[in-house]
């Protein structure tokens, strides 16, 4: 069964280094936080590595000469001082250790959350064809899987692998100042421990990497079989969608299995040398004190810092697992942010205007309904020119992909308050046409006029305020119902939103549900029929009042019954604005100034419903159900 998506070739992390150092970076802009945290394992680790040096004195010089005498108080009270100063110490390193856990957790919080805004920033700024290649799943993978091996790796590695590295270094120190010789045998017995996880770790790395993708894979289809469980019913495709993500889900498995089997082994393995080393150093320790080299209290000592020592590896290795994870998501999430955004070369703004005394627009502060554009000019002039609506396509040429060509020399115009229809089979370029004026996506030659002015020197978000448009599929966000209408003008009042639902004849049933306007809507408006759905979007479109109005099959989804009683909101929306209608059901096209019969990409005729019936053609065919729109 083929499936929403082909697997590709696992690759190998690009650059290690460079994204650590950058990740790095993101942790820095938390230099308080960093500091505190770094300043609390230094003290934390250095009370854990002082404190055993008591017991060389508590064993040399007091227990030890204790041996056959009385115990009295004259002897115990410098013992109990001792220990007592020792237990204040490690005390100190627990206030230590609750104050650098206490920064881990601030510092973890707020640097993921700079990530995470950095990555949902890039994804609003990218274009509408990055998504087209990419599956939704798969780009939610960044912020939710991979975001958490940030958080595993933040939240324990980057602490330990400080007050590791404070721990190894005054261990070492100590270490070497009791006895240089016990300590050449317990570094060689660390280079062996460090090769080992420097194999491991390096086949670790690849499957994490590889695990992460498959995760993505996986939760990129899980969403998509979800979306389309009806689809999936209808059809009786169960057994064939259960058998696709057995075969995903068992790449996972796979993947996963072989990243934590490596994983898995590094703390066994790492354990059982520490205690063979241990051994070892027990064993020339033991033969340095028979040889007078060492006293008792020594070698106890330096046993104590071999666990020391030892310790900070095992922890490091185990660690590295988080580390290779971490590194392996923080990779994805830095390719999507470093993804190209959407440019935007215009300078033509849209502004709320005026008429000065001389009959002149000009800018106004706040909004009066009537728009203008404003054109700033090299010479440092400014010029305004009322926004109309009119539209022309001029020799325009358009492939998604720069090899296959959608639309060939599109040419037409629609003045100010016309009525123009697009019509034609499925791939015909119909809703192609539409996204060009939006600039969805940018053309290959030609231009497109707006109010005689280059869209390319629009402003896009300027440009998309003034174009209104209702798609054929209707998405509604969480929230209420007034909530959803008001998203096409943020502005706009209680009585606005009332109005533009009065407009598109969705105020009647929306008054007739039990909270009215307050209703919740939730997974994507559900809870109501496909025609509701499909009115508050034309409500959506219509409490924005734009001058330019898009609709892509925008009664696709409505009944015959429906599609009646909003044709009169509908012509009133309309109104006095530029509007261009995509349908298959020609009726609704049969009043347009203007009908664009488009096929392959190319306009094959033209002219008002009456000029295309008597030209007997492929509309005439259309129309007569000689030929059905498919």
């Amino acid at each position: 069964m083929p499936g929403p998506r082909s697997h590709a070739p696992i690759q190998k992390p690009k650059n290690t280094k460079g994204t650590a150092l950058r990740l790095l970076k993101y942790v820095g802009r938390q230099k308080a936080l960093l500091i505190g945290m770094i300043v609390f394992a230094l003290v934390s680790s250095a009370a854990t590595v002082s404190a055993s040096i008591f017991i060389k004195p508590i064993i040399d010089d007091y227990l030890t000469p204790m041996i056959g005498k009385e115990f009295t108080a004259e002897l115990a009270l410098p013992l109990i001082k001792m220990i007592l100063t020792m237990g204040a110490v490690f005390l100190l390193g627990v206030i230590a250790s609750y104050g650098q856990s206490k920064c881990s957790v601030y510092l973890t919080q707020k640097t993921l959350n700079s990530i995470r805004k950095d990555l949902f920033d890039r994804v609003s700024d990218l274009p509408l064809s990055f998504f087209d290649s990419r599956p939704n799943g798969e780009i939610m993978s960044r912020f939710t899987n991979d975001v958490e091996s940030l958080r595993m790796f933040l939240s324990q590695g980057l602490t330990q692998f400080v007050s590791s590295g404070i721990m190894l270094i005054g261990s070492f120190v100590i270490m070497l100042y009791l006895s240089w010789h016990l300590t050449i045998l317990v570094v060689l017995m660390m280079f062996v421990m460090l090769f080992i996880t420097k194999v491991l770790g390096k086949r670790s790395a690849f499957f994490f990497k590889r695990q992460q993708k498959e995760l993505g894979e996986v939760n990129g289809y899980i969403e998509e079989i979800i979306e389309g469980q009806k689809v999936v019913k209808v059809f009786n495709h169960e057994e064939e969608v259960a058998a696709h993500f057995g075969e995903i889900n068992e790449n996972l498995r796979r993947a996963s299995t072989s990243a934590n089997t490596f994983a898995s082994m590094l703390g066994p393995i790492m354990n059982n040398l520490s205690h063979i080393n241990y051994a070892l150093t027990a064993a020339c320790g033991g033969l340095l004190a028979v040889n007078g080299i060492m006293s008792l209290g020594d070698i106890i000592t330096f046993l104590q810092y071999t666990k020391n020592f030892s310790q900070p590896i095992s922890n490091l290795s185990q660690q590295f697992n988080n580390a290779v994870s971490a590194i392996a998501g923080a990779e994805r999430i830095f390719e999507l942010i470093d993804q190209q955004p959407e440019t935007d070369n215009g300078y033509v703004m849209l502004v709320n205007a005026e008429h000065g005394e001389n009959g002149e627009l000009k800018e106004a502060a706040g909004h009066t309904g009537l728009w203008a554009w404003k054109h700033a000019h090299g010479d440092g002039t400014v010029t305004y020119r009322k926004l109309e609506g009119k539209v022309e396509f001029e020799h325009v040429t358009f492939s998604y992909d720069g090899k296959k060509t959608v639309l060939h020399d599109i040419s037409l115009y629609a003045k100010p308050g016309q009525k123009i229809a697009f019509v034609g089979s499925t791939g015909a370029g119909k809703t192609t046409i539409t996204n060009l004026i939006n600039r969805f996506y940018e053309i290959d030659d030609g231009k497109i006029r707006y109010d005689g002015i280059n869209i390319q020197k629009i402003k896009k978000d300027d440009l998309r305020r003034s174009l209104g448009m209702v798609l054929q599929d209707t998405h509604l966000f969480t929230g209420t119902i007034e909530d959803n209408i008001r998203y096409g003008n943020l502005d706009a009042t209680h009585e606005d939103v009332v109005n533009a639902a009065k407009l598109a004849n969705a105020h009647s049933f929306i008054s007739k549900l039990p909270d009215g306007y307050n209703t919740m809507l939730t997974g994507d408006g559900s809870n109501l029929s496909q025609g509701q759905r499909q009115l508050i979007s034309i409500a959506r479109a219509a409490v924005a009042d734009p001058p330019v109005l898009i609709l892509d099959e925008a009664t696709s989804s409505i009944d015959t019954r429906t599609e009646k009683l909003i044709e009169q909101g509908m012509d009133k929306l309309m109104a006095g604005r530029t509007v261009f209608v995509i349908a298959h059901r020609l009726s609704t096209v049969r009043n347009a100034n203007a009908i664009m019969v488009l096929e392959h990409g190319s306009i094959i005729e033209r002219g008002d419903h009456d000029d295309l019936l008597s030209q007997k053609g492929k509309y005439y065919q259309l129309y007569t159900g000689q030929f059905e729109l498919s």
